[in-house]
């Protein structure tokens, strides 16, 4: 029987585009709801993709702190992820929710 190997997914390989990385922000975003820390793993996935070290110096950060800001075990100040967003070339937008 021919054995099943299995690489571990990483879905900042995936991230190629900014309209991918956009519409990855996007869908993280739904599905967070209130957990902050969903929303910074998914714009730590979205650095990776575009280059650890770049977003780190556009954003104003050292790579060290935007590793730990972007990990998912915590929730980064509001001020991290306008400057992480800017960075990556993202902006956010808010839209009215239906009633």
């Amino acid at each position: 029987m021919k054995q099943t190997r299995t690489s571990r997914y990483d879905v900042a390989e995936h991230l190629r585009t900014p309209r991918e990385r956009a519409a990855y922000l996007e869908a993280c975003l739904e599905e967070a709801g209130d957990d902050a820390a969903f929303v910074a793993k998914a714009l730590g996935d979205i650095a990776r993709a575009s280059g650890m070290s770049r977003v780190a110096r556009d954003a104003g950060l050292s790579r060290e702190s935007l590793y730990r800001a972007l990990s998912g075990s915590r929730s980064p100040g509001f001020d991290t992820i306008l400057k992480v967003l800017r960075a990556l070339g993202l902006e956010l937008r808010a839209k009215a929710r239906r009633a």
